[in-house]
């Protein structure tokens, strides 16, 4: 109802509008009031209600996430929280259990961690925290992984470990740890988006003649594609990176000019009776299946051994090839794509 949407308790700005329209079709708007999240996080939400057949166009699914990253954006980090998402204190051996969410890096506490690190850490972990002959590569640390904040970094280091300066890593303050823990994260977040500037690598490194083979062969690609049909000149289309995210996983939303939405997955179910419904996949598990018909209306079942499920992925061929292909497969295939001008 427009009263209820009036009083969405949402920040008024451009783009309210829409959210009210897009997000409303389902449930209340109000749903993301007092959340916070960056503009990836914001983004893979998107994507997630649009796999689960969101309606709307590009341009409004583009407002949405605007609207979203400008009007509720990450709350900064830091500060004694005692539930929910829990963060260290000031004190030295003050720290309670981290968040379970992903650690949002503090630019400034960074600045600090990383003079914290140049004076103890780098000699033996290097400058990128990649390790050395004499220490571990921190970024793949199960101990960095899991730590939020300084959960896991602060039990470890209280224990006793050895510093460059000679001193003891006991006696760093939860400050400190905490701020060691920013600038490790920024390094963990800087490598998987393949450097600190975050700049996509080179991917142009196959062999084109190999990956027509394999498109043509092994990978079974021409059997739904064809270099003169849907992939005509989608080179001229999409730069390199961007051709080797929609050749590895097309099923992920796109936000920009020419952008199309993703085939939503579909499932027919049929129960004992003979009754078969079917519709977009809204979610299936080991004990529930439900969807939403052509008609926009939500159906569920539990499952039992007389329902049957048919379930229509579209993108299922490439999920199947993301056990199999090896990395000269993948970079042969881009090389090939590439070559689509």
């Amino acid at each position: 109802p427009a009263s209820a949407s009036a009083k969405s308790g949402l920040p008024d700005a451009p783009g309210k509008e829409t959210v009210q329209r897009v997000c409303g079709a389902c449930h209340s708007p109000n749903i993301v009031a007092g959340r916070g999240l960056t503009r990836q996080e914001w983004s893979e939400m998107v994507s997630s209600m649009v796999s689960r057949g969101a309606k709307g166009t590009q341009a409004e699914f583009g407002q949405v996430i605007d609207y979203l990253t400008k009007n509720l954006p990450p709350k900064a980090a830091g500060g004694n929280v005692t539930s929910g998402g829990r963060r260290g204190g000031g004190g030295g051996g003050g720290f309670t259990v981290g968040p379970d969410d992903k650690q949002i890096v503090d630019v400034t506490a960074v600045g600090r961690g990383r003079k914290i690190y140049a004076a103890e850490c780098v000699t033996c972990h290097g400058p990128a925290a990649r390790g050395t002959e004499h220490g571990a590569d921190l970024v793949r640390s199960v101990t960095v992984l899991h730590d939020r904040y300084g959960s896991t970094l602060s039990p470890f280091l209280h224990k006793g470990h050895p510093m460059q300066s000679g001193g003891q890593s006991a006696s760093l303050s939860a400050a400190q740890i905490q701020d060691l823990s920013h600038f490790l994260h920024q390094q963990l977040n800087d490598t998987l988006r393949s450097g600190p500037y975050s700049k996509v690598l080179n991917v142009l490194t196959g062999d084109p003649k190999a990956g027509a083979a394999y498109f043509n062969g092994e990978g079974n690609c021409a059997s739904c594609h064809s270099p003169s049909g849907d992939l005509a000149r989608i080179a001229s289309k999409y730069d390199a990176p961007t051709l080797q995210q929609r050749f590895l996983f097309p099923q992920t939303p796109s936000f920009g000019p020419g952008s199309n939405p993703p085939k939503p997955v579909t499932v027919t179910v049929t129960t004992a009776d003979g009754k078969s419904v079917s519709g977009v996949l809204d979610r299936i598990d080991d004990f529930d299946v439900s969807l939403h018909d052509s008609e926009g209306e939500y159906h569920s079942w539990k499952r039992t051994p007389d329902l049957k499920i048919e379930k229509h992925d579209p993108y299922a061929g490439h999920i199947e090839l993301l056990d199999k292909y090896t990395d000269k497969n993948v970079h042969d295939v881009v090389a090939y794509l590439e070559s689509l001008k």
